[in-house]
């Protein structure tokens, strides 16, 4: 072989070389090109699911429904963090149900409630190259819901909520993905409940 070919040869093999010496990247290492492992800072999220009242505002029956939310928010380091959401519920009721209607409206009803929440990451797990992932938290907020139909119930409430979750921050850096249970509370109307919903969230 001529010493240009045994040139071209060895250049070949260098980058199969070099990526046999490298292997996944450590916390230290990402640390030291720059970037975090798990963002923090500026974030927006989403969640879905089951929201269920035992009973329905003003003394009313057991209500299934569902919830959808959108937050923005801010993380202060990586244990607490706060929130601006709004969500919007829907809830099946009977036709007997009749709110605070006076027999003018009855049946299902829903509500848009604004408000604000904070989390705290209670506990976390460590993956095998020393990055807290998973998290352990509990989240705590209030809002006011504004229902409609408004002749079924006219007034708004203040909603009140708190629960434990669990949350994965993936190796996408930015996103985590995560489940919370919340017990759920109507201030005004009594109507106590519980929510299961699913989230995402990305932070900048």
């Amino acid at each position: 072989m001529t010493i240009p070919a045994r040139l071209i040869a060895a250049l070949a093999c260098m980058p199969a070389l070099a990526l046999a010496q490298s292997g996944p990247p450590s916390s230290e290492a990402a640390a030291a090109r720059g970037f975090n492992e798990v963002e923090r800072g500026v974030f927006l999220g989403v969640q879905a699911g089951g929201f269920l009242l035992l009973n329905a505002p003003f003394r009313g029956p057991f209500s299934p429904g569902q919830a959808a939310l959108v937050e923005a928010g801010y993380d202060f380091g990586e244990r607490v963090s706060v929130s601006g959401f709004a969500m919007v519920t829907a809830n099946r009721a009977g036709a007997d149900y009749l709110g605070r209607s006076g027999g003018l409206a009855s049946g299902d009803y829903s509500a848009f409630a604004p408000g604000a929440s904070v989390r705290f990451n209670a506990y976390g797990f460590a993956d095998a190259q020393e990055v807290k992932r998973t998290w352990l938290y509990v989240r705590a907020g209030a809002g006011v819901a504004l229902f409609s139909p408004r002749a079924l119930l006219p007034d708004p409430d203040v909603l009140l909520f708190a629960g434990p979750g669990v949350t994965y921050h993936t190796r996408l850096r930015h996103f985590s993905v995560g489940l919370e249970v919340t017990g759920t509370f109507l201030l005004a109307s009594g109507s106590l409940g519980f929510a299961v919903t699913p989230n995402v969230r990305y932070a900048f």
